[in-house]
């Protein structure tokens, strides 16, 4: 079985909270730093499908490049293809962790929607 991509923040709580549940869990997965190495667009597709389709779950909108950026009002303008390319080039835009292996993934932590994750990957 493929390894779980984390892709994460240091400083962010929820992500922190979300890699002691995959050790609690004893779940391999790879840490990626998420402002650094940002998901690639394939990734991200793959998540826009796992989401259904919901593209704005996929932006960190209580961030401060998401604010900045004015993407409230500019998101319902864009279409997926530039939303995900917007995402691909800035890590800080992405809700965390964004989890992704092979063709599911998960965006946040609730540990509920973690336990059926992990119940679907096994």
């Amino acid at each position: 079985m493929k390894a779980l991509r984390v892709y994460e923040y240091k400083n962010c709580g929820t992500c922190r909270k979300a890699l002691k549940y995959l050790d609690e869990q004893g779940v391999t997965y790879e840490r990626i730093a998420i402002r650094e190495q940002p998901p690639t667009i394939a990734e991200l597709k793959k998540m826009l499908k796992a989401l259904n389709g919901e593209l704005k779950r996929m932006f960190n909108t209580s961030g401060g490049d998401y604010k900045s950026m004015n993407m409230k009002d500019r998101l319902p303008t864009l279409t997926d293809a530039e939303a995900l390319e917007l995402l691909a080039a800035n890590g800080n835009l992405i809700k965390r962790p964004f989890v992704i292996k092979e063709n599911d993934g998960l965006i946040g932590f609730k540990e509920n929607e973690w336990d059926a994750f992990l119940e679907r990957q096994s």
